[in-house]
């Protein structure tokens, strides 16, 4: 199809994007931070954020750290910010690091890296204590505004390390401040190529397989705006930024493309926190991840049942598709008090890094929220695919699918099967530069300027891209038959006693079964069933509700053996479960059977099996 995409200004590098920005909204705010913990948000400008990058530019340099690799870690924040443009605008390369790492691990990638100098918010500072590194700049992620923050640099050691060795963020601005006073304008000057190196993201949270991911501006710049083609974003915009800020979905949509149009980025102050937060800074934008977003649907839900209010919900929700059909949109009028809860002004929901549940994308767009799905990778900086903000209609439709590709991409199915299946091939100006020393693994990666992402997929009659798993996840069966276990666990979390689950091979002497890791969803089962109700019942349980879901499917796809899982599964910072460490030393005889069920009441032990 040919669509009439959203016109967006062209700029080649963050730079660029960075100094018209805060040339045009000089006087607006680009950040709400909070000084102390539970305060009021302060406004800080695109004027303000800028002197701060040039300062903290100016002085890595004046400390002999031009083209050094620096990595930056911690909580989401604006000292983040000022730190990763200051590096990757002028003066270096920069590393970001995941926060949720064992210490060992960060410490073997900023040597893998080739890091000299790391930024770390205050709550990393015991990390890093020790490590052999030639500088350390600690950050905090409550800020410290104008006349507090010059007290804090004449508090600390101006122009010097602390008694750790650490040299404060405030003391950078203070000094790098006065030598732009001084006339010294290397930073402003420094050459910036597009399309050299500036950003190393790792995809790996281990040492021994690590990939770090080579980015340039250029890779970023091209896919803000191949995004913001389909997603309008303006001034009046703001995000609440909540995924973790070291992960290339939050810092170039959640971030960059944001700082690209104008508009602003409010921190929030940890998950327990999130409903207090989007009451202060009443977001338009909220940029998450399915579990988050599937979290906050079932307690909108959850909380009208509870007041008594469900059905005049429902109600409202009928009476506004019914206008919608004649032309008319008053969902944001009739369904307000949904509206209330996220601060009156969100309109946008923008999900990524897994498939989200269609019927959760529609109930959102039933309500009255605009959501798009995209599908990408560290890779691509990281946008392939993505649902537009001007086709309702085919957003509603196609819930299950992440949309066409980015206008500057181009996608192909490589080696489709009968079914239109096969893995997902693209190729673009945001694909990365290869990955850090590691030029045999870049190799089995891009083929012929196509980058092999690993996913499976399909593309339908009008161009729209459906996700049906990961390659190396496909359980085939000695049968030859293969199955997508991301399909199987879809179906699975349709079932209200399931909170999550892992589906995958388990071999057995002569085949491979599908099994399946359940977490119950305690909450619900406790409150329909009483506190009382045994493990064994929730069991059975449980097998009653996947045998009724076997029913409905194929034989081949049948779910053979479950068991219960009393720990979370590991997760990656996106909330992905990591399906290697879930499945190693995993006790195989753990499972029990499913098939073979009698209509017996859920609840009532049926003996052995």
């Amino acid at each position: 199809m040919n669509y009439k995409y959203h016109k967006v200004p062209q700029i080649d590098d963050l730079r660029e994007m960075i100094e018209t920005s805060c040339r045009i909204q000089a006087d607006r705010p680009a950040f709400l931070v909070k000084s102390v913990k539970g305060g009021e948000y302060q406004e800080i400008t695109y004027k303000k954020f800028k002197e701060d990058i040039d300062a903290l530019g100016t002085k890595l340099l004046d400390l002999g750290l031009a083209d050094a690799h620096i990595a930056v870690i911690g909580e989401n924040c604006y000292q983040w910010v000022t730190a990763y443009y200051a590096v990757t605008n002028g003066t270096g390369v920069v590393v970001p690091l995941d926060k949720e790492l064992p210490k060992e691990d960060l410490l073997n990638l900023l040597k893998f890296a080739d890091c000299r100098a790391i930024f770390f918010t205050s709550t990393y500072r015991d990390y890093f204590k020790d490590a052999d590194i030639e500088y350390k700049f600690e950050m905090n992620m409550y800020h410290k505004m104008d006349a507090e923050a010059e007290a804090a640099s004449a508090e600390g050691v101006q122009s010097g390390k602390d008694a750790e060795g650490v040299i404060s963020w405030y003391s950078m601005i203070a000094d790098g401040k006065k030598l732009l006073e001084a006339g010294d304008t290397a930073f402003a000057e420094r050459p910036l190529d597009p399309d050299e190196m500036r950003v190393i993201l790792f995809t790996s949270a281990t040492t021994d397989d690590a990939k770090g991911v080579m980015l340039s501006h250029r890779n970023i710049m091209s896919n803000i705006m191949d995004t913001c083609r389909i997603a309008t974003v303006t001034p009046e915009d703001r995000t609440l930024s909540i995924l973790p800020i070291h992960h290339t979905f939050e810092s170039t949509m959640g971030m960059s493309l944001v700082l690209y149009r104008g508009g602003s980025i409010a921190f929030y102050e940890g998950l327990k926190y999130i409903t207090q937060n989007m009451l202060e800074a009443k977001p338009t934008y909220l940029i998450g991840v399915p579990l988050i977003f599937e979290a906050i649907y079932k307690k909108i839900w959850r909380q009208a049942e509870k007041t008594g209010q469900a059905k005049k919900l429902r109600t409202g929700i009928s009476i506004a598709k019914g206008l919608r059909k004649l032309g008319i949109d008053k969902r944001r009028s009739i369904l307000k008090a949904v509206y209330e809860n996220f601060g009156g002004r969100l309109k946008v929901l923008i999900t990524g890094a897994a498939g989200i549940d269609p019927n959760v994308l529609r109930g959102y767009e039933d309500l009255g929220f605009t959501m798009q799905q995209g599908y990408g990778l560290t890779e691509t900086s990281p946008l392939v695919i993505g649902m537009m903000d001007f086709h309702n209609d085919l957003r509603y439709k196609k819930a299950g699918s992440s949309g066409p590709v980015v206008s500057l991409g181009e996608l192909k199915i490589d080696n489709p099967g009968e079914d239109g299946i096969g893995e997902i091939l693209f190729k673009g100006p945001n694909l990365m530069l290869g990955y850090y020393k590691r030029p045999d693994l870049t190799a089995k990666a891009i083929m012929d300027g196509w980058f092999h992402t690993g996913d499976l997929g399909f593309v339908d009659d009008i161009g729209w891209v459906y996700i049906t798993g990961r390659k190396k996840n496909v359980i085939v069966t000695k049968t030859g038959k293969n199955i997508y276990p991301e399909e199987l666990e879809g179906y699975m979390q349709h079932i209200k006693y399931i909170e999550e689950v892992l589906v995958h091979g388990v071999e057995r002497e002569d085949d491979t079964v599908i099994g399946a890791q359940i977490r119950p969803n305690y909450e619900t089962i406790y409150e329909e069933f009483g506190e009382g109700y045994s493990e064994e019942s929730i069991f059975n349980l449980l097998k009653k509700a996947v045998s009724d879901l076997n029913d409905k499917l194929p034989i081949y796809k049948h779910i053979r053996e479950i068991t219960i899982r009393a720990d979370d599964f590991v997760k990656t910072t996106t909330k992905k479960i990591k399906r290697h460490k879930s499945t190693e030393n995993l006790d195989k005889d753990a499972f029990k059977r499913v098939d073979g069920e009698t209509d017996e009441a859920p609840g009532e032990s049926k003996g052995d099996y």
